[in-house]
């Protein structure tokens, strides 16, 4: 045992040493492997990530603590090309025998090969190269720390560096910060020399960011030079800028105290060779006018056509091709109006919403009939999209359900249709896959197929009988949509045809928030082929099989002792009606009864009529911005007006004693959701990102359930992904059926992400959630939301990440594991899931929250 222990030991300190030496082969003789940043503010160790990310220098990534980057560059070969070419040489026939087989322009080329050359450029691209410590930019980070601690009000803070020796060609850098006493704000002096500038200020005095008091914080400064600027050039001061402003402090060291001085100077104007003070003005729009052609250069722009219409004169080459009203109900520059650079904003916004303009250039020039100097005469030049587009695409995808799916479509889009901005897009599209879930007796590869067309038509305003401008104002850039589309789904399955008609409107209130009103959401789905259903759903399928060995008393639902398709119908009807020896109190009857309630469901036709509102808020500020919250709330009620309409039409009830509108039982339910989204940025591209979904649908009055395609369903890529799309739930029922899906959910995900190396990044995540039945026909307390005792059914799926970025967009490929399943008995659901074995694969494109 003690020379077992002794190896273990020797191999262990032989391992330390050649990983060690590894990490340092690329770092050259006198220099240092950067291994770690310490930071000590005021004697002690400061861990926080704004402070750390001063430093200018980070070590390598490290992930699991190991430097996988670091690791992955020190592998690859520094000099591929001239190492290949030192082997050719090292045998003097070498060449020779290779000519034999491949030309010389062939060998020459393999040089380059991927497998010869190109895998060490792949791996030093991929990986980092060895942070070596840089004294300047160790100088540079003190630099920026004793500059924070400034900004921040420690006025007089001292900060040192220091280089340590950690070992065989590593080192640290070691900070040390003392910040001193903090000053604080005493008084605060204006000295403002244009009345104009001095009236208005005066207005918005008392809501500035720096207040008597106050600890010395320079980002105050700095939001409240921004906070005067936009004042003032939002209420016509035309020529003032941030520059304007200058502030002077003067210290007491005695009392750690400061006196602020606020100044803001007349404007420099250049008088021919001189620079001669000229105090502020307010402008206001003396003209606005619109150019429109098809070219960028204004200087070759010949306008032959002009209209004036309500204060604005609409220049264009050749006939205008716009409504007047079209254009200028997107711009909020007037005449009149004092000069705004929220409303230069608004405008731009505006007219980008069109959609058949490209981003517009707005200029100002000083109106030289205007004896005052004080009027600005706008000018808008607008370059027009194609009106005529011809758009093809062709798309290679994967899901949870469809393993390959080869997709094209086809569209055309017709700009300005009626002369007020419209966009008439007409699309035709199909699409071929390949799914395991579905039957495929003929062992079918391509066993998926869709096509369809679509039409949608968008109009840059709000389309209403009645006038809503006082309620949806302009500058909420309005739009409506009206959209129809017919699909024909086609596979080894239950066949559908789907008939969408959407009508809706949507609008921005304020920044960052964004509201959708469908005023009408059409749904017909029509199962052609409802026979095939258990040639489909085989699970189900093969359980009515096997109970039939048992409880099946009419030979003729049988072919070759198993059920045929149209037995396995017989047989459920049957049981219900008692011709089996199996009872209603029977666990069996009841499985039965639950498929054939199911099958009924799935096959028949859908008719849903809803309207909904949907509100969404986003605090992303950028795509880089990692530390943001976004929210999406949506209410959806469907049937009402069916049901009215039934009620006038007096349809004869159908065979479930529903109402029917064209034969077609209609759905009749309200569905509320919420989704929360919230990422906190930690720095060093490591994020730690939650997600938060609870929603609900309850059928009432002409329904007893939800349709299929308004239930929800658990597992899958993008939920909890230690199951696939479908197979968790409904509750503590184990997933039986094919697709399982039901009226209620929640779900809660964490997911740490952070860097590996390169473009390697990787991510720790837990899923939690599950799907019920609640306040519908479905009663087995396996499958329904019994109430706080329901929470134990709540599923956990945990795993890890590894994804890809290739900047435009994210591969990701995560491994989840069930770490506790409500399927299993209680007492048996923790970790019985974590094993190689039993790994769920999940693919996918970009975050899935």
């Amino acid at each position: 045992m003690r020379n077992n222990l002794s190896k273990i030991t020797l191999l262990f300190v032989i391992g330390t040493i050649i990983y060690s030496c590894s990490l340092v082969k690329r770092v050259p003789e006198s220099k240092k492997l950067l291994t770690k940043n310490e930071v000590f503010v005021n004697d002690e160790l400061n861990k926080e990530d704004r402070v750390n990310n001063l430093v200018v220098q980070q070590p390598n990534t490290k992930f699991l603590n190991y430097p996988f980057g670091l690791t992955l560059y020190n592998t690859a070969r520094p000099n591929p090309d001239s190492s290949y070419q030192v082997w050719l040489n090292k045998k003097p026939n070498r060449i020779k025998r290779l000519n034999q087989l491949l030309s010389p322009k062939q060998v020459e080329r393999l040089g380059k090969s991927f497998f010869v050359s190109g895998i060490h450029r792949f791996m030093k691209e991929t990986g980092e190269a060895p942070v070596i410590i840089d004294e300047r930019k160790a100088l540079k980070s003190k630099d920026r720390l004793s500059g924070y601690y400034y900004n921040n009000g420690y006025i007089r803070n001292k900060v040192s560096m220091t280089i340590d020796s950690v070992g065989n060609k590593r080192g640290k850098v070691v900070y040390k910060v003392t910040t001193g006493k903090p000053y604080f704000i005493d008084s605060i002096f204006k000295y403002i020399e244009s009345p104009v500038v001095d009236s208005l200020y005066s207005i918005q005095e008392s809501i500035t960011f720096i207040k008597k008091g106050d600890q010395y914080n320079f980002s105050n400064f700095d939001n409240e030079r921004k906070r005067i600027t936009q004042y003032l050039r939002n209420n016509g001061v035309y020529h003032f800028q941030e520059s304007n402003i200058k502030y002077n402090a003067i210290f007491d060291d005695s009392t750690q105290k400061m006196n602020i001085d606020l100044k803001i100077e007349d404007r420099y104007v250049k008088n021919g060779d001189e620079l001669v003070k000229k105090t502020f003005s307010i402008y206001k729009i003396s003209q606005v006018n619109i150019f429109t052609n098809n070219t960028s250069k204004k200087e070759s722009n010949q306008f032959n056509d002009s209209v004036s219409y309500r204060n604005f004169t609409i220049y264009s080459a050749g006939k205008l091709k716009y409504k007047p009203k079209a254009i200028t109900n997107a711009i909020f520059i007037e005449k009149g109006k004092l000069f705004s650079d929220n409303d230069r904003t608004l405008t731009s916004k505006s007219l980008s919403n069109l959609k058949v303009f490209n981003y517009p250039n707005i200029e100002y020039i000083e109106d030289p009939n205007d004896t005052t100097k004080t009027s600005l005469i706008a000018n808008i030049y607008l370059i027009s999209k194609p009106k005529y587009v011809w758009q093809p695409s062709f798309d290679i995808t994967t899901s949870d359900v469809q393993e390959l799916g080869i997709s094209g479509r086809m569209a055309f889009t017709w700009r300005n249709l009626f002369k007020r901005a419209e966009i008439f897009e007409l699309a035709a599209k199909g699409n071929i896959g390949s799914s395991k879930d579905l039957a495929n007796p003929n062992n079918v590869f391509f066993n998926i197929s869709e096509y369809g067309i679509e039409g949608k038509l968008s109009f840059p305003r709000i389309v209403f009988p009645a006038n809503t401008r006082k309620i949806i104002r302009k500058e909420m850039l309005p739009t409506t949509n009206a959209n129809i589309s017919l699909t024909s789904q086609r596979n080894i399955g239950l066949d559908k045809e789907n008939l969408t008609g959407v009508f809706n409107y949507s609008w921005i209130p304020k920044q960052k928030h964004t509201f959708r009103f469908d005023l009408l959401n059409i749904q017909f789905i029509k199962n052609l082929n409802p026979e095939n259903y258990f040639n489909v759903y085989t699970s189900s399928y093969n359980t009515l099989n096997d109970l039939a060995q048992t409880y099946n008393v009419d030979p003729a639902n049988l072919e070759n002792g198993n059920l045929t398709t149209q037995g396995a119908v017989n047989f459920i009807d049957d049981v219900q009606n008692g011709v089996t020896s199996l009872s209603p109190s029977d666990t069996e009857y009841k499985t039965i009864r639950s498929i054939g309630e199911r099958r009924i469901r799935l096959i028949e036709n859908n008719l849903i009529v809803s309207s909904g509102i949907t509100f969404f808020r986003n605090t992303k500020a950028n795509l880089l911005d990692n530390n943001f919250y976004s929210i999406r709330t949506k209410i959806e009620s469907a049937g009402n007006v069916l049901s009215l309409l039934a009620d006038s039409k007096n349809e004869d009830l159908n065979q479930n004693g529903n109402k029917t509108m064209f034969g077609i039982e209609y759905s009749q339910y309200i569905k509320g959701e919420v989704d929360y989204i919230k990422h906190w940025d930690f720095g060093k591209k490591n994020t730690l990102a939650m997600r938060a979904f609870a929603g609900i649908a309850v059928p009432f009055g002409n329904a007893q359930s939800i349709p299929f395609s308004r239930s929800y369903f658990s597992g899958g890529s993008n939920d909890n992904r230690g199951w696939q799309a479908y197979s968790l739930g409904p509750g503590r029922s184990g997933g039986i059926n094919d697709f399982n899906e039901a009226n209620f959910k929640l779900a809660y995900s964490l997911e740490y992400r952070f860097r590996v190396g390169g473009n390697f990044h990787s991510a720790f995540f837990a899923d939690i959630g599950n799907i019920w039945n609640i306040f519908d026909n479905i009663t087995d307390e396996d499958y329904t939301f019994n109430g706080f005792s329901s929470f134990e059914d709540l599923a956990v799926g945990s795993g890890i990440g590894l994804r890809y970025d290739f900047d435009f967009f994210v591969f990701r490929f995560d491994l989840g594991y069930k770490a506790y399943d409500p399927g299993r008995e209680m007492g048996d659901r923790w970790l019985k899931g974590i094993n190689f074995s039993k790994t769920v694969l999940n693919f996918g494109i970009n975050y899935p929250f």
